[in-house]
């Protein structure tokens, strides 16, 4: 079972990256309802969402969308290129419509890669190996996918987000504050104000 999902998941990100054809989104929501399905069959979690959960979640997203905008002043300094291999990042849309995008993200790709990653991956590393080697294994194995983009800027965001939304599901052990989190946050930062 786990090992099955960490093989999807890797296939999906290797797919969605490694392919030139194709549009990225569509590919990435594919993989992303792919893998969420997987999760579902094994694991049905509970998603109870209080206004106390949705706004932890707001304010989470709002957080994290703060620490990509100073995390984006400080790279170029840090990581040479940087903000070019972000507009690569951005480049992966082209052609597809913002509104597309963000509908994706707030109802597709937010919700399931929570579903996958924390609620069913990050959870069952957890009864495994405990919470904090549990927490530490699902970190880098989301980090890891995203090798497949051969980008140093996303694989680093992809683990600063994932140590973030980890940490989240870590300290509430409910999903609903980390869907909301996950999915305003993407939505917002490529589809209404990208960090550029």
């Amino acid at each position: 079972m786990l090992q099955g999902a960490i093989l999807l998941a890797c296939i999906g990100w290797g797919i969605t990256f490694g392919l030139e054809w194709g549009n990225f989104w569509i590919k990435i929501g594919c993989t992303v309802a792919v893998i969420t399905a997987y999760a579902l069959y094994f694991r049905r979690p509970r998603i109870r969402c209080s206004l106390t959960e949705a706004s932890i979640g707001l304010a989470s997203a709002v957080l994290l969308y703060g620490i990509f905008w100073a995390g984006h002043i400080l790279s170029a300094s840090i990581v040479p290129g940087a903000h070019a291999q972000v507009g690569d990042i951005y480049g992966l849309g082209a052609g597809t419509r913002r509104l597309w995008i963000l509908l994706l993200l707030l109802f597709v790709t937010g919700p399931g890669e929570e579903l996958f990653w924390r609620g069913f991956l990050q959870e069952v590393l957890m009864e495994r190996w405990g919470r904090r080697r549990g927490f530490l294994a699902a970190v880098a194995l989301y980090g890891g996918v995203h090798v497949f983009s051969m980008n140093v800027m996303l694989i680093g965001a992809a683990c600063v987000a994932g140590t973030f939304w980890g940490l989240l599901y870590l300290w509430r052990r409910r999903l609903a504050a980390p869907i909301v989190s996950h999915s305003l946050w993407s939505a917002f930062i490529f589809g209404v104000v990208p960090i550029r």
